[in-house]
């Protein structure tokens, strides 16, 4: 969807120096369930142009860490933000993630999206194939009082995968931010506590 000038967060975010409209759809996650503390480790999956590393940062404070990933390069970001050129999909980026990028976290945020073919189904297949990588990435990289936060749009298997988010974390909330009912769009966020441990999650149904 194109972006509109006379949208709103749009206005607001340009105002606020922000990279990203969708900046304020983290800020109203963070305003409701503090996922976000002093100190904290934050990985962001799908970072460009890097509006939720600017919140992120910002709640963590200096005393934090913010590393922002994405396939295109993302302009520098001050001090408690890196960013780094990467593929979420990379088998190699569990071991960087635990040697360079400070792994574990206190929270992983994913905005990961497909390009968009413009055929529904299959958009909506690949948006779940991103979310399930995000997920699973999670599980190796989060503390036990991590929150793990992912974009996933409406439809397709996107009951399944709840479910499985269900098994893995202790807490699961379905938000659907201001900033996405304002453009029509069908995405939501799955705002995710406390992974359980693998023998817990054998027994879940």
């Amino acid at each position: 969807m194109a972006y509109n000038p006379r949208d709103r967060f749009w206005q607001k975010a340009k105002k606020e120096g922000l990279r990203a409209r969708s900046a304020y759809k983290l800020e109203e996650i963070q305003d409701r369930f503090h996922i976000l503390r002093p100190g904290a480790r934050v990985l962001d999956l799908g970072a460009a142009p890097g509006g939720w590393c600017q919140i992120a940062a910002r709640e963590a404070g200096p005393k934090g860490f913010v590393l922002g990933l994405d396939l295109e390069p993302i302009a520098p970001l001050p001090p408690p933000a890196q960013t780094w050129v990467a593929d979420a999909f990379a088998p190699e980026l569990l071991d960087r993630l635990r040697s360079e990028g400070r792994a574990p976290y206190d929270a992983v945020l994913s905005d990961l999206a497909p390009k968009t073919s413009g055929v529904r189904g299959s958009d909506e297949a690949r948006s779940l194939e991103l979310a399930g990588r995000a997920l699973d990435l999670s599980l190796r990289v989060l503390k036990p009082s991590g929150f793990f936060v992912v974009k996933v749009f409406m439809g397709g298997d996107f009951e399944g995968f709840l479910k499985q988010c269900r098994q893995a974390f202790r807490q699961v909330r379905v938000v659907r931010p201001q900033a996405s009912v304002a453009r029509g769009s069908k995405e939501v966020y799955l705002v995710c506590h406390e992974p359980r441990a693998p023998q817990e999650t054998t027994q879940v149904s």
